[in-house]
């Protein structure tokens, strides 16, 4: 399959780091342009100064709150002269057993994870209608599916796995419209996901999943996400992939805190 994404425009949510950020780096290394949305302006500035004006565009827009999403599409769209496709990638996880969940934490985890990317793929479906190739790549995660994966992080365990029985009704839904849906299952590796978790709840989550067996896999780095997303973007007309997961293959001892 080519992947053919010269001159394309993408918009990945969440863009100005981690997993996002190297989305948008190997978008943009294989000749699209990406509008880079992210709730941090100080970060988003950081992303296009290091990607690059010409390549790079940036909304400071926050994903749960719906009124503010086609306005700042719209905007990447207006800048870019075009849409190509939409990379659902912003997401929050906060740590908490079952009798320590906080109603906020819990409701700012849904509403970022899924009722962002339902909102996201509303406003993006009648801007990319006119691409020849128009794609929504919905970022899930392995935590959705593998129960080995970090403990202590059952709602956004539970939102992931709605954006992907969401993602599977939209495109049944679109499919007679061209629009590929892919859901793109990642595991983990290193980045800032868990910089601002509480530092106790975190050790009593690591600890529990040290439980659960002594090893764990590593390996894998963003720009491997990156490649992934670019695979499933560039498929030709008339082909999509539903679902990809990509996991590190390395297997080494968990360390207990």
């Amino acid at each position: 399959m080519s992947k053919n994404l010269d001159e394309r425009a993408y918009i990945v949510t969440g863009g100005s780091k981690g997993f996002g950020l190297a989305i948008a780096e190997c978008l943009i290394r294989e000749g699209a342009r990406v509008g880079l949305i992210g709730r941090n302006a100080e970060s988003l500035e950081e992303a296009v100064a290091m990607l690059g004006m010409d390549h790079a565009y940036a909304t400071v827009m926050d994903v749960s709150t719906r009124d503010d999403i086609a306005s700042a599409f719209e905007q990447v769209r207006q800048h870019f002269g075009r849409l190509d496709g939409l990379v659902n990638n912003a997401g929050i996880a906060k740590p908490g057993a079952m009798g320590e969940l906080i109603e906020s934490e819990v409701v700012q985890q849904v509403s970022t994870n899924f009722m962002g990317t339902v909102f996201a793929c509303q406003a993006a479906l009648p801007l990319i209608e006119d691409s020849d190739n128009p794609r929504l790549v919905n970022i899930s995660s392995a935590s959705a599916e593998h129960h080995d994966e970090m403990a202590h992080l059952s709602i956004y365990a539970a939102s992931k796995a709605a954006v992907e029985r969401f993602s599977r009704d939209l495109r049944r839904e679109i499919q007679d419209r061209g629009i590929g849906v892919t859901i793109l299952r990642p595991g983990a590796a290193m980045t800032e996901f868990a910089a601002d978790w509480d530092t106790e709840r975190m050790r009593r989550a690591i600890n529990a999943w040290h439980e659960r067996g002594p090893g764990m896999d590593t390996g894998m780095q963003p720009f491997h996400v990156g490649d992934a997303v670019a695979y499933c973007l560039g498929c030709p007309p008339g082909v999509s992939i539903d679902l990809l997961e990509i996991r590190p293959n390395t297997r080494v001892p968990k360390v207990a805190l």
